[in-house]
């Protein structure tokens, strides 16, 4: 007598593979995307036609309309650094540029510090009326100023454009630098005050390193406004030898006619410092300005 095994039970059948679409089904609620691309094509347009201008002006032969700068010429360079004396602004834009720099942020390391670590009374007064200076426009004050730089006799001198936008990018320097110091934690200076150090050497060991972002980033606000003022730099200089390279370029426009080749040489030799900076600073300036900007 012989056993036989029961069959095992026939499997279900599969339901009949329906064929996808290779294309992604889209959310009616997303937005599509030339209505991001074209604007962002038009803003850059819009953008970057004044500088190829200004570039096919300056590199342009004098008489020629072409659009495009061929054969190029560098005579209004030539022209606006040694005949116009833009290397004496130049040099003159550096100098104030850079002492700014060095003023605004060593005191805004100082002062925001001691917002940032101590507590004393007035302290939230004080950084209010530092807040509203920031609503006060600079034309405003020349009156004041040409009077008290004329009593200390400052007028044409460069050390007047450098107290004044020293001042003037100090509110927002100190408020930037009292909230990135305060984002350190102040276990790391009391580890280095255990260890021995004072206050001052344990800042420059351990907080200064960490404030890299925050120096790159009031620094450069106050390279470019130092860099880019005009105003005071027109009412405070009277001599030629005094002057800037906005205040160059201003006296570059004559009356009757224009060199708009030299003009635009002007331009770019103004330009290119600024385009530098930010090229170097780009990776520090939104991490700098993000750490200033949140309360720790």
């Amino acid at each position: 007598m012989s056993l036989t095994t029961a069959a095992p039970p026939a499997a279900p059948p599969r339901p009949p593979r329906v064929a996808r679409s290779r294309r992604r089904d889209t959310d009616p609620r997303q937005t599509p995307r030339w209505a991001i691309y074209v604007p962002l094509a038009l803003y850059l347009l819009f953008t970057l036609v004044p500088f190829y201008w200004i570039l096919l002006f300056a590199f342009r032969e004098t008489g020629s309309t072409s659009l495009f700068p061929w054969p190029l010429t560098l005579d209004h360079f030539s022209t606006v650094w040694n005949g116009a004396g833009f290397s004496v602004f130049f040099r003159n834009s550096v100098v104030i540029a850079v002492l700014t720099v060095f003023f605004s942020t060593t005191i805004a390391l100082a002062g925001g510090y001691a917002l940032a670590r101590f507590s004393f009374r007035g302290k939230g007064i004080f950084m209010l009326m530092m807040l509203f200076t920031q609503f006060i426009p600079g034309a405003m004050m020349l009156i004041p100023l040409f009077d008290i730089f004329r009593a200390t006799f400052l007028i044409n001198s460069l050390w007047s454009i450098v107290v004044a936008e020293a001042v003037f990018q100090l509110p927002l320097s100190l408020m930037l630098m009292a909230g990135f110091i305060r984002n350190i934690p102040i276990e790391l200076e009391e580890a280095a005050w255990i260890d021995g150090c004072g206050r001052l050497r344990g800042f420059l060991a351990t907080v200064l390193p960490l404030l890299r972002p925050g120096i790159v980033a009031i620094s450069s606000f106050a390279f470019i406004s130092a860099w880019n003022n005009f105003l005071f730099a027109l009412m405070f200089l009277n001599s030629q030898e005094q002057f800037t390279v906005p205040v160059g370029l201003s006296y570059m426009l004559g009356e009757y006619s224009v060199d708009f080749g030299a003009l635009a040489a002007g331009g770019v030799v103004a330009v290119v410092p600024v385009v530098l900076v930010f090229a170097y600073i780009q990776r520090y300036l939104v991490q700098g300005l993000s750490a200033g900007a949140v309360k720790g």
